[in-house]
């Protein structure tokens, strides 16, 4: 009877089930969105009850699309949206606020706080990160300021708080697990890279108590298994991977040196670094690949807050475009963007500039600008954006890039591949399976129940789609990069300081 693994991709705007073989390749997909909620300009919120029975359902669906039992799921793996966090009570699992995502804004004033009190030397040394909004640490804390009662509950023991992937594995096991990856923990701002535990300091200068957090554990592990009733059996949960340390894995960028870039909602860059913490003096992160076996590894990593979200910007509020698919052709209507540039500074700038005062900009509009020109400079900021990252990745890591591997929604749209490439100057690889996020987290889960015997199984698993050469045009390609860098200047410190 042939087995398969399941991967529980939580994304920001939607919840996926995949079925994976052991080749790596999809079986069967179910997907389902959830709400975006916006309570307040720069406040951005999920319904978690929503997220876990829209998970729950396309995890059901997917089993049936694909006509098989729940006895031939070998294991359930988790990758998700990394510092979207939320507390909720231990006995009746209720949360106690929607949860805070990643794109939020509200605790920039704390972060400015935490600035000001002389943290961000530590921050960095400890945890890998920046002092920001963007992580989870201060949103935590916030949920405990601004719940009545929730700091005496949590002194009772009673609550208990994490990212995305604890709340799925709590309820995947029926509350009898409270844990987390350390991948995952990386991004919180309150665990110690270099220790590979929560960090004191931090929790203290939070005021988030040990209690509430998850324990940390390998990224491929059994951590329990499915209650009998969601499923019909009990299935293992064996794997948490951060969604964008899974696409690194899922990528097979097992060697030190390798590089991927996702474009989703958001993008992100990782550089696998082994087991060396490459600091970064440029504005990027140093950050947990994944822990196997007890052992941490290492990425340097570059996090842009808004990539296929200017789409979706053109799509839902510029009603511009019906789809995304519609915009590879708008772009190939005109040779260029007639002078426009477009920084989607949405949530404010993350690397490497880290300004969460910046806001979006459009810049160099003429009377002959037109739709397909701001579409085309729509697409062409998602390109800038990882030239920005690249140029700072090389300086901190001392090593060239050879080629880039990407993965993601957007990573379908051959324009702007190729515009990638040109802005690079390297071969940009797209692997036929593009699902890489979730295959990272099939293939640690696989790994942790045997259905896979070891890495080296997964090696021949990258499978190239296509392959984007760059043009030997480099002053072109130079003289357009001057243009986003002087646009990202004016975008810069734009919004009131809180």
């Amino acid at each position: 009877m042939e087995r398969y693994v399941m991967s529980l991709d939580e994304g920001t705007s939607s919840a996926r089930a995949i079925l994976f073989d052991r080749a790596g390749n999809v079986v069967a997909l179910a997907q389902r969105e959830f709400r975006q909620i916006y309570p307040r300009a720069g406040w951005v919120e999920h319904d978690a009850s929503e997220i876990w029975s829209t998970q729950l359902s396309v995890a059901r669906e997917v089993i049936y699309n694909a006509g098989i039992g729940a006895d031939q799921v070998a294991a359930i793996g988790i990758t998700n949206q990394r510092e979207t966090c939320l507390i909720w009570d231990r006995k009746t699992g209720i949360p106690l606020s929607n949860a805070i995502v990643w794109q939020d804004r509200r605790t920039a004033g704390i972060c400015d706080q935490l600035k000001a009190g002389g943290l961000e030397r530590y921050v960095k040394d400890a945890t890998g990160l920046v002092i920001d909004a963007y992580f989870s640490g201060t949103k935590l804390a916030w949920i405990l300021d601004h719940t009545p009662g929730a700091r005496e509950r949590a002194a009772r023991g009673e609550l208990a708080g994490g990212t995305i992937d604890s709340w799925l594995i709590w309820n995947l096991t029926g509350g009898k697990v409270h844990v987390t990856d350390a991948s995952n923990a990386s991004r919180t701002l309150l665990f110690n890279i270099g220790t590979g535990d929560w960090d004191e300091r931090l929790l203290s200068e939070l005021n988030v108590p040990r209690s509430i957090l998850p324990e940390v554990r390998d990224s491929s592990e059994v951590y329990g298994v499915t209650q009998a009733g969601l499923f019909g059996r009990e299935v293992p949960v064996a794997s948490s991977i951060g969604d964008q340390q899974g696409a690194l894995f899922g990528q097979s960028c097992f060697s030190e040196g390798m590089v991927k870039a996702t474009y989703g909602t958001g993008g992100t860059l990782l550089m696998n670094t082994g087991p060396h913490m490459r600091a970064s003096e440029n504005g990027l992160l140093t950050t947990v690949a994944w822990r196997l076996g007890g052992k941490l590894e290492y990425a340097l990593e570059g996090t842009l807050f808004s990539v296929g979200s200017v789409v979706q910007w053109l799509r839902d509020e510029l009603k511009i475009i019906h789809s995304a698919s519609e915009t590879e052709l708008a772009a190939l209507e005109v040779p260029d963007t007639n002078g426009v540039y477009i920084v989607p500074a949405f949530n404010g700038l993350s690397a490497p500039f880290w300004d969460q005062y910046a806001r979006g900009t459009i810049v160099g509009i003429t009377r002959g600008a037109n739709r397909n020109h701001l579409i085309r400079a729509s697409l062409e900021s998602m390109a800038y954006q990882i030239r920005d990252v690249i140029g700072r990745m090389e300086a901190d890591s001392g090593l060239a890039l050879a080629e880039l591997k990407v993965d993601g929604g957007a990573a379908m749209n051959n324009f702007v591949l190729q515009f990638q490439a040109d802005q690079l100057g390297v071969r940009v690889l797209r692997p036929k399976v593009v699902d890489t996020t979730a295959r990272g987290a099939a293939f640690l889960a696989g790994l942790a129940v045997g259905y896979w015997e070891n890495v080296a199984d997964l090696h021949t698993a990258f499978a190239l789609d296509r392959e984007f050469y760059p043009s030997n045009d480099r002053a072109t390609a130079d003289m357009l990069y001057r243009g986003w860098c002087r646009t990202v200047d004016r975008s810069r410190d734009w919004a009131e300081h809180e």
